[in-house]
């Protein structure tokens, strides 16, 4: 486990597994979420890659600052985090505000990318979410992480689910008491403070882009992502039949699924890229023999 240090000295808590040599696939998570969201998956692709996972600044073992946050300064916090374990670029997986959070590495930082994968995700909020967040905000800094994470849940998993894990959340609720307020109400407001006008250089995206919704999912509805779909040239769009917006949980093996095969196809039009790339510089270098 490590720790990188952003621009504006927050340390940022980061841990890194697979082979030194595999590709490296960087995992932003969402709203509220530590790197630890993202287990199901991470141990599975260390089989095959680098895997890098950190906590956001306000969550997990990151520091938690007073705001404001911006989704911008978590861009430059993943790659802070890129910087300090020496990886150049890297194909980057994010769910939820993660997912917007990678949209904006996407986009401000598009030589670092080699593929986006976009799940459970938006690129702006209507007015109902940007509502519905807010309340979740207050609900933590009034009555504290546990009432607020009991409120959020019905929203994050699915009805069947939810029935099969609720003995679970309500374990973890006093859990959730310890966890601080001020990083999650910052998260929050960080969302909501998004210029959603960034959503029209979504354009210029050319990286190989998996986005993946659940046809279930409340929080960011099927809608959201074909909207990502339709302005991202490169896109294609996965609906999990029967997932909500804990999908990757929920339907862990499902999700493992799409999401490796993705990332297989999107590692090898990369280094056709590169190979590409290296030729011509190649062919360049030749001088003309006539």
């Amino acid at each position: 486990m490590s720790w990188a240090t952003a621009s504006d000295g927050t340390r940022l808590h980061y841990e890194v597994i697979g082979r030194r040599s595999a590709p490296p696939v960087l995992m932003i998570q969402g709203l509220g979420a530590d790197k630890h969201l993202w287990d199901l998956q991470r141990f599975v692709l260390a089989t095959r890659y680098r895997v890098i996972a950190h906590d956001n600044r306000g969550a997990g073992r990151s520091d938690k600052p007073f705001g404001p946050y911006t989704l911008p300064q978590m861009a430059d916090d993943a790659m802070a985090v890129l910087d300090h374990a020496g990886i150049e670029n890297a194909h980057v997986v994010g769910a939820s505000m993660g997912g917007a959070i990678s949209q904006l590495v996407g986009i401000l930082h598009p030589e670092r990318v080699r593929s986006l994968s976009l799940v459970c995700t938006s690129c702006s909020n209507h007015q109902w979410r940007r509502d519905l967040l807010s309340s979740w905000g207050d609900l933590a800094l009034e009555k504290g992480m546990s009432e607020m994470t009991m409120q959020a849940a019905r929203w994050v998993i699915g009805p069947r689910s939810l029935r099969r894990l609720w003995p679970a959340f309500s374990w973890l609720g006093p859990v959730a008491t310890s966890r601080e307020s001020h990083g999650f109400h910052a998260q929050v407001q960080a969302i909501l403070d998004a210029d959603d006008s960034l959503s029209t250089l979504l354009g210029q995206i050319s990286v190989p882009t998996a986005v993946i919704v659940g046809n279930q999912d409340i929080l960011t509805p099927r809608g959201d992502s074909e909207e990502l779909a339709d302005r991202i040239p490169t896109a294609e769009l996965t609906v999990l039949s029967g997932a909500a917006h804990g999908l990757m949980i929920e339907h862990a093996t499902t999700f493992n699924r799409v999401l490796g095969d993705f990332l297989t196809r999107a590692e090898l039009a990369w280094k056709a890229q590169q190979t590409r790339t290296e030729g011509g510089r190649h062919l360049r270098a030749v001088p003309n023999a006539s």
